[in-house]
């Protein structure tokens, strides 16, 4: 079986239509799926959590990250991606 490597994307905004779509067109592009999903609307703030699978992409995890960065500034929304070493060490004493 394959290893499995991770990476959490982090999208904040306005809310406005085609975040979703648009962030997942990004991921199916570079050969990158989806594994989790979480999206929330409070008070017209957009915030969703994606966790995705990185072990095969098609691009560099630097191109992944300017990718999310143009997406963000076109949209008005911040896009982040980090790998998901950062968030386990993070938790670990």
């Amino acid at each position: 079986m394959k290893q499995v490597s991770k990476a959490v994307v982090t999208v904040l905004g306005f809310d406005r239509k085609g975040i979703i779509a648009k962030v997942s067109h990004v991921l199916f592009d570079r050969g990158i799926n989806i594994l989790d999903i979480s999206q929330t609307i409070v008070d017209g703030f957009f915030n969703m959590v994606m966790v995705v699978d990185i072990s095969e992409p098609t691009c560099t995890f630097a191109e992944l990250q300017e990718d999310f960065s143009r997406l963000g500034s076109a949209m008005g929304v911040q896009i982040r991606i980090q790998k998901n070493e950062i968030f386990e060490a993070m938790h670990q004493i």
